[in-house]
């Protein structure tokens, strides 16, 4: 009897301790959510934009910890108090540095660069892209920033800062062009050398690599290779994963989200291939890279899995594009093909390297309309005459073409009032100058490496529309059964129109909006969620 009850102890002691393992192991999964603007655990706002994240030593503790260097934009904090608006103008206040230990819960540590450190002759201008490199050779931390008509090299001896101004380099007689046009630091983690990664200043057109170290007692560059001449590239920046170095870059759409585009190698100087001709990463043409431009990378090396993940930035000068500067995602890899996850709510453990998809996940892509911030049809570059990530189907009126005089335009520009309302420039719009029946769509399905899960879904949209209506109607599509929700009369205020229980099997799911109306009778829809219930 005595042995038996020693053994129930046991097995009670292992079932508990199973149950703290379980328990501290989902307690490291920490949640990453975009599409909103982020804060420190501090409950202060995070200002960092064009920058980079590194793995230094803390001085104090010697703790390992990820240090986030960006930009501080003047904008940025007016955008945030008041997104109804985008404002011009960006105004550098500084380049922040935040600390981490798991990626997600930051500490604002400094401004590491001020800005009466980064003036010149008491002058201010135009402060970008930027990173940090530790140079062991003097023991310092070196700051690359774009700096007006060049390259400003700042200095510190503790990763936090303050950096000083050390020089200031101009890259004419490098490349050709005085200043770069967009760069970051990439450090190699399994050689500990730091390498600036940049475009040729006008055009861009041409991408180089320089190894950073000490020429003539000073920080600098020391060498100079092309790894690519092509089509114009801004947003350069580099990530290593399984030995390979991989060149990733945006398009030259200005403040605008674009397609995200690499090229890879085994060695960092190159050859990289496509030679000369950038792939378009899988899983980021449906919303240009969950509306962002190419920021930085960061590769987590768990004891599980490697995952890298793509940082992309929201410009601040500019906003407008939705809420939030700074959207991050996991990459997925078919050998050495990355694939883009577009996820707008996931968790990450940095312990382990694993990530997954969180439960609050808003499933559809360019769910606001923004990754298009021009009239679509558009003219201007890029040449288009679909909205991104969303299929319109026209079973009568006028066609779609570039033809601006008989096209209905497809997306709304939202006034200030609007904006008051619902997030961002742009809403989908539902019109015509003649009777006209609209269909508008978006399939939502797994992918190769993230499964939508069967179940009970609620659809939820923003919507505005006039009187002239036959029909207007949201709907839900999966396994052939059809879920809808009837709009009737005019609803000329923002009403938030809803859809519980809308069943998904075999993980498809088609949701859309149908149209049938008179003559210049018009909706606008925006802020669509498809969101799994509990």
């Amino acid at each position: 009897m005595k042995n038996l009850l020693v053994k129930f102890r046991l097995l009670g002691l292992l079932f508990l301790s199973l149950l703290i393992v379980k328990k501290d192991v989902l307690a490291q999964k920490q949640n990453i959510k975009n599409d909103v603007f982020w804060d420190t655990k501090e409950g202060k706002p995070i200002y960092s934009q064009g920058g980079g994240i590194f793995t230094f030593k803390d001085p104090k503790t010697g703790q390992h910890k990820y240090y986030w260097y960006g930009v501080h934009y003047k904008g940025a904090e007016i955008y945030r108090e008041s997104p109804n608006k985008t404002y011009p103008g960006t105004g550098f206040e500084s380049v922040t540095c935040y600390t981490s230990t798991d990626l997600v819960n930051w500490s604002f540590e400094s401004d590491a660069l001020t800005k009466e450190a980064a003036s010149e002759k008491g002058r201010g201008g135009w402060v970008g892209r930027l990173g940090v490199a530790f140079v062991k050779e003097i023991n310092k931390y070196a700051m690359f920033v774009q700096h007006g008509n060049g390259v400003l090299i700042a200095v510190s001896d503790s990763p936090a800062g303050p950096f000083t101004w050390h020089q200031k380099i101009s890259m004419q007689e490098i490349i050709g062009t005085p200043n770069t046009g967009d760069q970051t630091v990439f450090t190699d983690e399994d050689t500990g050398k730091s390498y600036l990664v940049y475009s040729y200043g006008r055009g861009r057109n041409k991408i180089y690599i320089s190894e950073i170290g000490i020429k003539n007692g000073k920080v600098d560059l020391l060498d100079c290779v092309k790894i690519f001449q092509g089509a114009g590239r801004e947003g350069n920046c580099m990530f290593k994963y399984k030995g390979k170095y991989y060149m990733a870059a945006s398009n030259l759409y200005g403040w605008d989200s674009s397609l995200v585009y690499y090229l890879v190698a085994d060695d960092i100087r190159g050859p990289y291939k496509p030679e000369n001709n950038m792939l378009v990463m899988d899983g980021a043409a449906d919303d240009y890279g969950h509306i962002t431009q190419t920021g930085f990378f960061v590769t987590v090396r768990g004891t599980e899995q490697e995952t890298v993940v793509y940082c992309g930035d929201r410009w601040s000068d500019f906003a407008g594009n939705g809420l939030g500067y700074n959207q991050w995602v996991p990459l997925s890899f078919n050998g050495e093909k990355p694939y883009f996850n577009s996820l707008n709510s996931w968790n990450l453990d940095v312990k382990t390297g694993r990530w997954n998809v969180a439960k609050d996940n808003n499933w559809v892509k360019n769910a606001s309309f923004e990754a298009d911030r021009k009239a679509i049809p558009s003219l201007a570059k890029p040449v288009q005459t679909v909205l991104t990530g969303w299929e319109t189907n026209v079973l009568k009126g006028n066609k779609i073409s570039l033809d601006t005089n008989t096209s209905p335009t497809l997306n709304f520009a939202n006034t200030e009032e609007d904006r008051k309302r619902v997030i961002g420039e742009r809403s989908l719009n539902m019109s015509d100058n003649i009777d006209f029946q609209h269909n508008v769509s978006q399939k939502i399905t797994s992918s190769p490496y993230v499964k939508l899960p069967d179940g009970y879904y609620t659809l939820t949209a923003n919507i505005r529309n006039s009187d002239g209506f036959f029909s207007l109607e949201m709907y839900a599509e999966s396994a052939g059964k059809r879920v809808v929700s009837k709009i009737k009369g005019a609803n000329p205020s923002w009403t938030t129109i809803e859809l519980k229980r809308v069943p998904v099997k075999n993980g498809k799911v088609e949701i859309g909006f149908k149209a049938d109306g008179k003559a210049n009778s018009s909706c606008q829809v925006d802020d669509v969620s498809f969101i799994k219930e509990e």
